[in-house]
């Protein structure tokens, strides 16, 4: 019998080297979990008697040299013994040939085995990991092009040192034991890590949007939902339907729905005017782009491939630059930045003078700031909050050209209430107890406790709103150094609250910090273990 599995690569590392990293923890409900930046589902295919599947020349191979080293045949031996050239025996090994049913009875004769024996899927123990991983869909899952990788070169990784890829998995089977990550995991990681890669810029999909707006004689602003509505039906043929969904109590935090065979788009009907905008935006994107394996909903939670994700992804950058001409935004964003003092309500102008969310904004900056600012070290996270509480939750995290320090995690600890992105929720929280609501924009330099790395961090709160049930903060960080001076005339501006923030409270040294909510366990148990340590090796010196 079949069962899925849930596995986990770490994408980043594919822009430097081919290495393949996975792991598959083993559960007594034939599941596997692991932990990591990426996730995903596996289907494992049942064992048989014949191979079958794509990889059946890396499993033979792994079976042929097993059994030849196991025998202590050298290739000149084995050739002699089936007539077959040393090149060829080679290239069987290292999966690349498959022989006919001859020689495959030549080589069951000349290693003393049955040849069902090497024809299986059947392997020993130290191989099952590398067996299992080659058995799956997991390598046909991978969007390895998007990232330049030859799918053959992993392959022969994996090939060459098959014990010692065994040996590797299985470590980090053990390892992952204790974390139970989603399969959408991987499909979203594997987007952040194509987005990194490209500095999260598209030069291609800007000059779409070009091409769209001046085929159709648009302007490249006063974009609203009544003329992009207009567009969809004319020239796409699709009506839009603002009832249906609010009809289904469960569909309450479902924005839109594309009903494919009436090639309609329902939409929430209480998403406000920028949603509403953007939602249209981005079917334009659909249909304008071309992509066909693309998902029926907004927001895409669970994908059942990596397509329909990269699908939404174009689309939504195809949205944003129509509602955001990069030109506009970079002009904007250059003027902000030369001032000498911090200006939180300027920025709020700013982005209310676009028919976007807050939200939308930001992140339309982290494709503006790599690339036209060269401002590339660059972070940006978002917390969610229930109203009133202090439980916060990093929910959307990406990284550019370097992995920075703030991080979600799946460990249930605290993070560090000094982030600017916490602090600026606790404003909004005040501002609510006395009856105001509205956007906020909060600057902080945040320097990471033991390391020299400072950040600029600008936060924008959101607060909660009909299909928004918690509030929420953007922020955007950018590396401190020389550049981002000369670049952010205000970074400098003293009035700009400067915190030693940390990851999270189980974590942190920082004994008298004010804003402790989790007592620092983990630290305290990594100073035992130094203390122990040093005293083991003061002790064998001696």
């Amino acid at each position: 019998m079949g069962f899925h599995a849930i596995c986990y690569i770490d994408i980043s590392i594919f822009s430097h080297s081919p290495i393949l990293q996975s792991s598959l923890p083993k559960r007594s409900d034939k599941k596997f979990y692991l932990s990591a930046k990426i996730s995903f589902d596996l289907k494992i295919e049942p064992l048989g008697k014949s191979m079958k599947n794509p990889y059946k020349k890396i499993i033979f191979g792994l079976k042929i040299k097993e059994l030849r080293t196991g025998k202590g045949l050298s290739f000149a031996k084995l050739s002699q013994l089936t007539g077959m050239s040393i090149s060829y025996l080679n290239e069987i090994e290292k999966g690349k040939k498959f022989p006919k049913p001859d020689k495959i009875k030549s080589l069951a004769k000349s290693l003393d085995v049955e040849e069902d024996k090497i024809t299986s899927f059947d392997l020993n123990p130290a191989l099952l990991p590398v067996g299992e991983l080659l058995k799956s869909n997991f390598l046909n899952e991978l969007p390895l092009d998007l990232f330049g990788i030859d799918m053959q070169k992993v392959v022969e990784i994996i090939s060459k040192a098959p014990m010692r890829v065994g040996a590797f998995i299985s470590t980090l089977v053990e390892l992952s034991k204790n974390y139970a990550l989603q399969e959408e995991n991987f499909y979203f990681g594997a987007m952040r890590a194509y987005q990194e890669l490209h500095y999260n810029y598209f030069e291609e999909i800007e000059l779409n949007v070009d091409e769209f707006l001046k085929g159709n004689t648009l302007p490249e602003e006063e974009l609203d939902a009544e003329k992009l509505e207009r567009i969809l039906l004319e020239k796409y043929k699709c009506k839009i339907d603002t009832h249906t969904i609010s009809d289904f109590p469960e569909l309450r935090n479902v924005h839109s729905v594309f009903i494919p065979k009436k090639n309609k788009l329902l939409i929430h009907k209480d998403v406000n005017e920028k949603q509403k905008s953007f939602l249209l935006g981005r079917e334009i994107g659909y249909r304008y782009l071309d992509l066909k394996n693309r998902p029926y909903y907004a927001p895409l939670r669970i994908p059942q491939s990596f397509d329909p994700v990269l699908s939404n992804f174009k689309a939504t950058y195809f949205a944003a630059t129509l509602m955001m001409n990069r030109n506009k935004v970079a002009k904007q964003v250059e003027k902000f930045c030369s001032r000498e003092k911090w200006d939180g309500d300027a920025l709020v102008e700013i982005i209310n003078s676009y028919n976007v969310t807050p939200e939308m904004f930001v992140h339309r900056l982290t494709n503006i700031l790599p690339r036209f600012f060269q401002l590339k070290q660059l972070f940006f996270i978002r917390v969610r909050t229930d109203i009133g509480t202090e439980r916060y939750t990093i929910d959307k995290v990406l990284h550019l050209n370097q992995s920075h320090h703030p991080h979600s995690n799946k460990i249930y600890e605290h993070y560090c209430r000094r982030w600017g992105s916490i602090e600026v929720l606790k404003e909004l929280h005040k501002k609510r107890i006395k009856g105001k609501t509205g956007l906020m924009a909060y600057a902080q330099r945040s320097k990471y406790f033991g390391t020299e790395d400072e950040y600029l961090t600008i936060s924008i709160g959101i607060p909660a709103g009909p299909l928004q049930e918690k509030d929420i903060s953007v922020t955007f960080g950018i590396l401190m150094d020389n550049w981002l001076k000369k670049v952010i005339r205000f970074a400098s501006d003293p009035n700009i609250p400067f915190r030693t923030v940390n990851k999270t409270c189980e974590r942190c040294p920082i004994l008298d910090c004010n804003e402790r909510v989790a007592r620092p366990y983990v630290h305290q148990q990594r100073q035992e273990w130094k203390a122990t340590k040093d005293r083991l090796d003061e002790l064998i010196k001696k």
